[in-house]
This record gives structure tokens, C-alpha cells and sequence, in this order.
């Protein structure tokens, strides 16, 4: 595959994951992310030996849009700082099913994840191994069956916003183990991270990474 390469400096590179492609290795053996980024990084900059990349986040094998890597041990240190203090503003977008109760408005609940059939179940309380999960929606578009919804996730729990967003009854389009009516052909689901802003490893300023909507939503929001 071609790598779109959205933003590169001397310690960061942000990139587009396919839907369908695993950002780093598993026991499938599948292509993956990383390995595509070393490669790239290996035959512009003539590198010999293995080429650091520093993975300091990940998204959904399902899911496209914006990953973001360290380039630099510094890079990779910087990055993982502001994710871990959510101050990189992270956009998603998607088309559900259904429309939400409300033109705009904050999901807030508990999550806690089933490691056994990899889902995160949704609580209005705490609990034991429940974790807090915030996030705002904007409702952008609406087509006959289903919605456009513009998501900005303040925490960063797995699988948050399939889970929040399926307890509104409005599962995301694809998206069968959250309650979609049907899976889309290429396994993929209708949700992509279509921007991220984060500070740069050595200056004080911000970047601001964005990428389109997949042409192949068009067809939902008829």
C-alpha cells in the first residue's frame, strides 16, 4: 500500500491507518502499520539496520484515520506524555445508526473492559475496574437511516466510543459487536480519528494533523 504521510518533522511522522491494517503485530502475521512506516523511513533516509519508531498510541484494526509516531526516543517521550495527560485534542468522526437524542451534548460513563470477548461494557456508576470515559458529539449530518456525528474524546478508553455511542442505541455503522444491523463487506467500521493536535517535540506550538472523510460514508447519509 501507499503511505499517506500527513506531517513529518525531524522527531514525529503522522500517517493514515487503512481500516482493516493492524497498527503494530500480533499473532496473525498480518502486514501492519509499523512495519510499513520503517520501511518508508528506511528507503528515504538510506538508514542502515533496524529504524526506531516509537508507538504511542494505537486505533482499532477496523478503524481509520491519523496514527502518530516517534520518529526520536524524544519524539516518543513527548507524544506519550500528552496522550497520557489527554492534552492532544483527538477529533473522530462517524455515521451511526439512528440519530442521537440531541443535536450536541457529552457522553459520560463507566467503562470496563471484558478481556475475554475484547468489549467494553457501559455503567452510570463506578465500580471495581470501571473507568471514567467523557466525550462531546456534534451531530453534523442526518441521511434516512443514519447520522454523521463529529466526536471529541476527552479520555481515551478502548473501544469508548463504539461503547458510548451503541448505549445511546445508535451503534456505529459496521459495527456488529456493538449492535449494528450488519457488518460493512471489508470488516471495516464507520468510524475514523480525522484529527489530532499536539505540541511539537521542540518547540512551544502546536500542529494540527487532519485527514477527509472515507468517500465510502457518502452512501449512508443519502
Amino acid at each position: 500500500m501507499k503511505l499517506q504521510v500527513l506531517f513529518e518533522d525531524n522527531h514525529v511522522i503522522a500517517v493514515v491507518k487503512p481500516a482493516g491494517l493492524l497498527v503494530q503485530g500480533d499473532k496473525t502475521g498480518d502486514t501492519c502499520l509499523l512495519d510499513i512506516v520503517k520501511k518508508y523511513l528506511k528507503e528515504k533516509y538510506n538508514k542502515p539496520g533496524n529504524v526506531f519508531l516509537g508507538l504511542v498510541h494505537r486505533l482499532d484494526r477496523p478503524v481509520a484515520g491519523i496514527v502518530i509516531l516517534g520518529k526520536t526516543s524524544k519524539g516518543a517521550a513527548r507524544l506519550s506524555e500528552q496522550f497520557r495527560t489527554h492534552s492532544i485534542q483527538k477529533i473522530y468522526h462517524a455515521v451511526v445508526q439512528g440519530r442521537l437524542p440531541q443535536k450536541s451534548g457529552t457522553l459520560k460513563s463507566f467503562l470496563q473492559k471484558d478481556r475475554e470477548k475484547n468489549r467494553t461494557e457501559v455503567y452510570d456508576e463506578e465500580g471495581d475496574d470501571r473507568q471514567a470515559a467523557e466525550l462531546d458529539y456534534e451531530v453534523i449530518k442526518t441521511g434516512k437511516d443514519c447520522s454523521l456525528v463529529k466526536i471529541i474524546l476527552k479520555t481515551g478508553r478502548s473501544h469508548q466510543i463504539r461503547a458510548q455511542l451503541a448505549a445511546e442505541k445508535c451503534p456505529i455503522v459496521g459495527d456488529v459487536k456493538y449492535g449494528a444491523s450488519k457488518p460493512l463487506p471489508d470488516g471495516s467500521i464507520a468510524l475514523a480519528a480525522t484529527s489530532l493536535t499536539f505540541q511539537l517535540a521542540t518547540k512551544n506550538e502546536s500542529q494540527t494533523v487532519s485527514m477527509d472523510l472515507p468517500k465510502e460514508w457518502d452512501i449512508f447519509l443519502k
